[in-house]
């Protein structure tokens, strides 16, 4: 299989990533050209990401199904939007050190298989130290969740190999997200509300009153899962519901997320492949998913970079480069770009014993 190799230094990427986020008039041709070039050497860099991470991948598949049987595993590589959102918002960070680049998520039942899954990955870097991956460190979103109620396990590596031929890809770096089902089913939730608002609660930007109904919601989960609750949310359950009941009727949460919804036209492939570009168009209410198979990863990332400069300035239009099991499994793993939104409208009508669903109806 071809594989793209990095082509640029270090502090070429850096300086295209300040170019990414920099204020300039692209319509002059100079600036044109240097924008073309600047986006060329993101893309380079981050499809570049992609061995080392179809190799521990693969490592993630084999230990999540070891603890978990219907774990479920995905691929991505991070849109060009999103990293230019996160260089605005960490101005010291520096592109070629962006840790996130390239991500493997692992979706298990719950939260004991995620600690048991933890445990392999902790106890195997402890057994080895000199092993083939760099562990950077890890980063409990569970124990201790993050303000706007994001919960998850990251694990932070390096890749590294000995092989002369696989030695260009050494120290890059690869993100896994172990979340279970509940915690995905919230932070997709909060991926579809984002994309229809246009707002970027993802980043903990955006209207307070969304944003405080993911961070109530983080609570309610993590209440179920018997986790830390998320900082600054009400400590008895009658005040959670209260408050949560409240946001729903104000926010419309239920008519909102179904309506969203309705009318979706899908155009999938018939056959399954190595890789899955998935481009929504949210005004059009319509989701293509177009094939790759393991020979044309470079054709794949030249597709997905070509979907995002034409629709840089289309914010109803999305585009991810993923990599899962099987077809069927894009569903279940992105059910966001599928608009869908059922398990986490299940989970709100639990928290609220149903009661924001007659109310917000009678409302509207």
């Amino acid at each position: 299989m071809a594989w793209t190799k990095p082509k640029y230094s270090r502090s070429q990427v850096n300086r295209a990533g300040r170019l990414l986020v920099a204020d300039i008039d692209k319509s002059s041709a100079a600036n044109s050209k240097e924008w073309d070039q600047a986006l060329a050497v993101i893309n380079n860099w981050r499809s570049s990401h992609g061995y080392p991470l179809y190799v521990m991948g693969k490592t993630l598949l084999r230990r999540a199904r070891k603890v978990d049987k219907r774990a479920l595993v995905a691929q991505r590589l991070k849109r060009l939007d999103s990293i230019a959102l996160k260089l605005r918002r960490f101005d010291r960070m520096q592109l070629a050190r962006m840790q996130d680049i390239a991500g493997c998520r692992a979706i298990l039942s719950d939260v004991k298989q995620i600690n048991e899954l933890t445990n392999i990955y902790i106890g195997g870097i402890k057994k080895n130290i000199g092993s083939r991956q760099e562990f950077i460190e890890p980063y409990n979103y569970i124990d201790e969740p993050k303000a706007d109620g994001y919960r998850s396990y990251h694990l932070v590596f390096k890749y590294r190999s000995d092989s002369e031929r696989r030695s260009i890809y050494n120290g890059l770096r690869i993100e896994l997200q172990l979340r279970s089902r509940l915690q995905h089913a919230w932070a997709t939730a909060v991926e579809t509300v984002s994309t229809f608002t246009d707002q970027a609660l993802k980043s903990n930007i955006g209207e307070d009153s969304w944003k405080r109904f993911f961070v109530l919601m983080g609570t309610v989960i993590a209440r179920w899962e018997k986790t830390k609750d998320v900082s600054d949310t009400p400590s008895t359950e009658t005040e959670l519901r209260e408050e949560l009941i409240s946001l729903c009727q104000e926010l419309q949460v239920e008519d909102m997320l179904l309506g969203w919804s309705t009318a979706l036209k899908i155009t999938e492939p018939d056959e399954e492949a190595r890789e899955y570009l998935m481009i929504l168009d949210t005004n059009q209410k319509h989701i293509r998913v177009q094939p790759f198979d393991k020979n044309e990863a470079l054709e794949a990332s030249e597709q997905y970079l070509e979907i995002e400069k034409e629709t840089r300035d289309n914010p109803s239009v999305q585009a991810v480069l993923v990599s899962v099991d099987s077809l069927s499994a894009l569903r279940t793993a992105y059910p966001n770009y599928y608009l869908d939104t059922t398990a986490f409208l299940d989970m709100v009508r639990k928290a609220t014993d149903g009661r924001s669903t007659a109310r917000s109806r009678k409302r509207s």
